[in-house]
């Protein structure tokens, strides 16, 4: 057993290839072993081992920087780098998270839950060590994208400001699924197999360095440079094709087989070699080694825990908030053309694939483009169709000047269904969704309801279609749907106990108080405030709001507010998210919350 609690990166540079192989098969049995009961994402590490291995193997961490794009297919990396034998602690509650956190690791270089920020980070990592240094031949600074990766918009900011700068930079493109054309014929094989040998490379160097000696070399030298240029655009870009990357100004090395331990090594010693941008595209298989995920890894990207004691590992299929929604919006759409639906690469996540099923010609999935798919949206709305754009809380931040500036100023009435939101639990600060509310608060025509459980989503979703003008949201938590005895209201619901103190919340965990011996205002309008709950409230000398987001910026100082305008004088308090959310159980982080 090679795998043990003293794995460390240099332990890595003793091993023979046939040890490395050997260590790839422990490492991705115990990931299956150990995610089927902390839970995690599953598929997407299956199909980094070998990769990850070979880096640790070529590369000096921490010296050398690893940024993962996105995080969540660093399980590997966090194994090789010291915490093994904490990884039963994985995403929960004092233990390590399930992305990059360099609070929990010299070895991790930057934090990375959202998508598109490998490249732009790594650059300035790069450039910080070379500023910092400037005598020395800095580290080398790797970027791991996988291809979702490069449908964000972010990663061709970062490609196209490195590729024209010296930074010592590495872009791994780990391609486990996305179709990229490659090079044909036997000849731009061969060449693409001298440009990725070792050999090749040192001779090139060495060539270059000799011809560079004398005023006779350097003219040989300029002819083989032209000659090479020459054979390369006949073959190498030939059907007008060209090489995308390489036009960005980075040297490319493709397509290389991420489960081949051997090759991986290779082209990476190739990379160790060059002090400027280049790029290796790498072909993974999502779920490699484990039957299940192999066949639908869309199934196991991310799963809920259970006892390996089952394996083959079966997805959790109790109806979530995700499936209420996206059954909805389908029987909505069976009786309006109007209904166009817009996911982010979340189709499944979602519940979009109901509509997708009955509607394929009115549904779009922009990749991972949020900000493009609100603007999508708003030209939608533009030409008076329904859109509606199923997006994560946490990702909805990614395009707050699209909500501002394309869709809220022209008052377009698109409807934002808010997945995920408030606390999400395992995956810890990078996912909660508890500034979504803050942020629409702060933009001026926008309207958000937060039902309660399902039957006011269904509720809530057919009103901001048809009856609110301009952009709204509706929002609703993770998880299994809950169709609660509260009855579904139109805005807002107060029940009164005879008590002097008033209770204010909404969402969610309006189940969780609805028992305290207070009057209970129950808001599911929480943007624009309803004024006649805002005059209720007015009756009350002592109030207490629980809001599952953020507090500053959320609906309780919004309630209060309004009321001090009105003249309102009285205790009032507010118990709500101060701070980031780290790892734990949805339960645990709520009562944190509440104080219950």
């Amino acid at each position: 057993m090679i795998l043990n609690n003293k794995m460390r990166p240099e332990k890595l540079k003793r091993l023979s290839k046939k040890q490395l192989r050997q260590l790839c098969n422990e490492i991705r049995n115990f990931l299956i072993g150990t995610v089927s009961k902390t839970g995690g994402h599953l598929a997407s590490n299956l199909g980094m081992v070998e990769l990850t291995v070979a880096l640790h193997r070529v590369f000096e961490s921490p010296r050398d920087k690893f940024v993962f794009d996105v995080g969540h297919q660093s399980y590997t990396h966090k194994i090789l780098t010291g915490r093994f034998e904490r990884f039963s602690e994985l995403r929960s509650e004092g233990g390590i998270s399930g992305f990059p956190r360099p609070g929990e690791s010299e070895h991790d270089a930057f934090i990375g839950g959202h998508s598109g920020i490998s490249v732009s980070a790594a650059l300035g990592i790069a450039e910080a060590l070379r500023l910092s240094e400037p005598q020395s031949q800095p580290p080398k600074v790797i970027a791991v994208a996988g291809d979702g990766a490069f449908t964000d918009g972010g990663i061709y900011e970062g490609m196209n400001n490195a590729g024209k700068s010296s930074a010592n930079l590495l872009v791994i493109l780990n391609d486990n699924g996305m179709s990229i054309s490659k090079n044909t014929g036997a000849f731009a094989a061969y060449l693409s197999q001298l440009r990725s040998s070792l050999r090749y490379h040192k001779a090139k160097v060495s060539v270059k360095s000799f011809l560079g000696k004398n005023k006779v070399g350097e003219a040989v030298s300029g002819a083989v440079s032209a000659t090479k240029k020459l054979v390369k655009n006949a073959v190498y870009y030939q059907n007008l094709q060209g090489n995308f990357f390489e036009n960005l100004g980075f040297k490319y090395y493709g397509i290389v087989d991420g489960h081949n331990i051997n090759e991986l090594i290779e082209v990476l010693e190739v990379a160790k070699l060059i002090n400027e941008p280049c790029l290796i595209h790498v072909k993974t298989m999502k779920g490699k080694g484990f039957r299940p995920a192999e066949k639908n890894s869309g199934e196991f990207h991310g799963i809920t825990p259970t006892l390996a004691n089952n394996l083959p590992l079966k997805p959790n299929h109790s109806e979530s908030y995700s499936d209420v929604f996206g059954k909805e919006i389908a029987a909505l759409g069976e009786s309006d053309e109007r209904i166009v639906l817009i996911s982010a690469a979340m189709k499944y996540a979602t519940g979009c694939n109901y509509f997708n099923d009955k509607f394929p010609e009115r549904f779009y999935d922009c990749g991972i483009a949020e900000a493009h798919a609100v603007t999508f949206a708003s030209g939608l709305a533009s030409r008076k169709m329904l859109p509606v754009f199923a997006v994560y809380s946490t990702f909805s931040q990614r395009g707050f000047d699209r909500f501002l500036h394309d869709c809220a100023i022209e008052n377009l009435h698109v409807v934002f269904a808010i997945d995920r939101a408030g606390v999400v639990g395992e995956d810890g600060e990078t996912h909660q969704g508890v500034f979504d509310v803050a942020m629409f608060s702060l933009i001026p025509n926008f309207t958000v309801f937060s039902p309660a459980n399902s039957s006011e989503l269904k509720e809530c979703l057919r009103r901001a279609l048809y009856e609110v003008d301009g952009p709204v949201a509706v929002r609703y938590p993770r998880g299994q749907a809950n169709n609660s005895d509260l009855n579904v209201c139109d805005k807002f619901q107060l029940t009164k106990t005879g008590s002097k103190r008033l209770t204010v919340t909404y969402g969610r965990i309006a189940e969780k108080l609805s028992g305290l011996n207070t009057d209970f205002l129950r808001l599911v309008q929480i943007k624009p405030l309803p004024p006649e709950a805002i005059s209720s409230a007015m009756n009350y000398s002592d109030i207490i709001f629980y809001e599952e987001g953020s507090e500053r910026g959320g609906i309780g100082e919004a309630l209060l507010l309004e009321l001090v305008r009105r003249g309102w004088k009285g205790e009032y308090d507010v118990k709500a998210v101060t701070e980031f959310v780290p790892c734990a159980d949805v339960e645990t982080q709520l009562r944190k919350i509440t104080a219950l």
